[in-house]
């Protein structure tokens, strides 16, 4: 199975009432993981890759031969696109979309709108010239992860249809609530904003911030357009979770095999869980 673009997937998502998750890879083992638990489930599945993650595994191209390679020896059938998330600057996904990427994200949210827009078109038209899809964010979704560090600022509605109509980008992120890593206290997203946004801009919503937050407002998130949802956290929290037990247990393990691969099956189990909360298994 060829990778694919996210337009596709998210555009059936819309249309069908459920999200396709995005889970980001960190390494071998994260990528064995979230393929094994898509095909498993039969679900299409969107493969995220930070600025960071990929220096950490080498490069964009080796993530993309790396990917490429797992979908080929695991004998992967279901829809799989590789996404730059939170890019940086028109380069970075440039480089990205050279490497073999089939989607990326250009974060131009910590600009002006003006701003925003100028670099997300530059990024629309390089990326649909070779059929890959866009991504761009309005507003600030709170928290940290990897380089994006912001306290949450709601999307404006106006610059959400302006970015969309301006740019032609294939989904949007209005942050309206949702924060990247664990939430203190429950998540308190706005769904009467994202009900506006959904009606103005008529295209796939992107919820950043998946872990933590609960299942009855990841069904309604769901009912108004959101046919993305980016998870992270939650597998590394699995993951860190069961190397401390298993190293706990034994003390004198060195084999690195040892641990990760109990770490491994959890972040497997943890996606397949998620998979099933947003509603994307048997949709490949």
């Amino acid at each position: 199975m060829p990778l694919v673009s996210m337009t596709d997937m998210l555009n059936k998502a819309l249309e069908g009432k459920y999200a396709v998750g995005q889970y980001n890879i960190n390494n071998l083992e994260w990528t064995q993981a979230i393929l094994g638990a898509a095909e498993e489930e039969k679900s299409p599945v969107i493969l995220g890759v930070s600025e960071g993650a990929a220096r950490h595994i080498g490069g964009f191209y080796t993530v993309v031969k790396m990917v490429e390679g797992l979908i080929h020896d695991m004998k992967i059938t279901v829809p799989v696109a590789i996404h730059l998330d939170h890019g940086s600057s028109f380069d970075k996904c440039k480089e990205a979309i050279d490497a073999g990427f089939t989607s990326v994200m250009i974060d131009g949210s910590h600009h002006s709108i003006d701003e925003n827009i100028e670099m997300t078109k530059k990024v629309v038209e390089y990326a649909h010239a070779k059929g890959v899809s866009v991504e761009a964010e309005v507003g600030t979704v709170g928290g940290q992860e990897d380089d994006v560090i912001g306290g949450i600022m709601y999307a404006d509605l106006n610059e959400c249809i302006r970015i969309v109509k301006e740019t032609g980008i294939d989904t949007l992120a209005p942050a309206l609530g949702s924060v990247h890593g664990p939430y203190h206290g429950e998540p308190n997203l706005g769904f009467k904003e994202m009900e506006e946004v959904r009606d103005a801009v008529q295209v796939p919503l992107v919820l950043h911030g998946g872990t933590g937050i609960p299942k009855h407002d990841i069904d309604k998130a769901i009912s108004l357009g959101t046919s993305k949802i980016n998870v992270n956290t939650e597998n590394q929290i699995a993951f860190a979770r069961v190397v401390r037990e298993v190293l706990a247990a034994k003390p004198d393990a060195y084999d690195p095999r040892t641990f990760i691969v109990p770490g491994r099956d959890a972040i497997k189990e943890t996606v397949k869980g998620k998979i099933r909360e947003f509603g994307s298994n048997n949709k490949a």
